[in-house]
């Protein structure tokens, strides 16, 4: 995937048909992040004689610059590597880049069942979508699908049925620790408003999740569907006419990929606010809970180890998240005027300062 011959300040990633795009990452930092695996990366395709080629294509949801997604494509390598999977002696990547586009992610899938791979990783609810729509023979392995049911992606989770399985972003239940999590922290809210994409079907079921248990906090529960930047500000600007009002931001790609901007309106109106990712928090948001955003990838390669050696997608169930994590930022709560409670400081799995 990277040419040993060119420069090694940087890591040099391989796209389908000799195109190639330099990552922001400097490959000292992304030896670290791949480990034990960042020689065999690195190895020019060919290096190793005697074996077969297997192909893997991947549709990521994010745009290549995007600090996050080194983190996980790093995993997925380093967990394909302990599997005996070597990137330039057995095995070769086809990355593509969606950035939350839906243009993207039908050009890209098409291009990338045109290239008939072994095996594609995908990885939300849109990517596997785009590939579905492309090709109905390869393998789908999807490393954080919101709601894959609801999605129209698997038939069942024990069954998925088709060419596509994988890991599920998240369990609906846990959507409902994200408010009492905000009372914890701001127990004067009375209001909360719980952002979510309009165009995504798991919005509705992190939603019904929150709305359980309103109730028992004593909070009026506004949902706020968005689909672009422009209806976010809107949204929250509204919001905020009214006083003692909190957010709840759920998961999906365009939280993700609009999180400077929520963060910050969050930060403007000095307006509580939850999140469902640990890269929210690490750029400026207030606290979340939620999966962690790498392991996924990690599982995903086990699936594609499977699959690569003769099972069916059809077969290998649904799994879903097996660590969640509590993170908190407070550098931000200082600014805006909250104090986390100690007990809340001492259940984090990490504290920000």
């Amino acid at each position: 995937m990277a040419d040993a011959g060119r420069t090694a300040g940087v890591v040099l990633t391989e796209w389908a048909g000799g195109r190639t795009q330099f990552d922001q990452f400097r490959r000292r930092e992304f030896i670290t992040l791949l480990g034990g695996a960042a020689v065999a990366w690195t190895l020019p395709a060919g290096a190793q004689h005697g074996e077969r080629i297997r192909h893997i294509g991947v549709l990521m949801n994010v745009a290549a610059d995007d600090p996050d997604s080194a983190a996980r494509l790093a995993a997925f390598a380093q967990g394909l590597q302990e599997l005996g999977w070597t990137v330039g002696r057995n095995l070769r990547f086809h990355t593509r880049w969606a950035a939350g586009d839906a243009v993207l992610y039908r050009s890209h899938a098409v291009d990338l069942a045109a290239l008939a791979p072994d095996i594609i990783l995908a990885t939300d609810t849109s990517s596997v979508r785009a590939l579905r729509a492309a090709t109905r023979s390869a393998p789908i392995v999807f490393a954080s699908a919101v709601d894959p049911i609801g999605g129209g992606l698997v038939a069942s989770l024990a069954r998925p049925g088709g060419n596509i399985t994988g890991f599920a972003a998240f369990d609906f239940g846990m959507s409902g620790k994200w408010l009492e999590l905000l009372k914890q922290i701001a127990p004067g809210v009375t209001r909360v408003a719980v952002l979510r994409d309009s165009t995504s079907t798991g919005g509705v079921g992190q939603f019904g999740a929150i709305q359980a248990v309103a109730p028992s906090f004593g909070v009026e529960l506004i949902p706020v569907d968005v689909h672009d930047a422009g209806e976010i500000e809107h949204s929250i600007n509204a919001f905020v006419q009214r006083s003692n009002g909190g957010l709840i931001v759920v998961s999906s790609a365009l939280a993700g990929r609009h999180r400077k901007l929520i963060i910050a309106l969050a930060s403007e109106h000095r307006l509580p606010a939850v999140y469902p990712y640990r890269f929210i928090v690490a750029e400026g948001g207030l606290i979340s809970y939620g999966p962690d955003r790498t392991d996924p990838y990690r599982r995903a390669a086990s699936y594609v180890d499977r699959i690569l050696k003769g099972e069916k997608p059809a077969d290998l169930p649904v799994q879903a998240p097996t660590k969640y994590e509590l993170i908190i930022n407070l550098k931000t709560a200082r600014a805006l005027g909250i104090e986390i409670p100690p007990m809340l400081l001492a259940r984090a799995d990490e504290v920000i300062e």
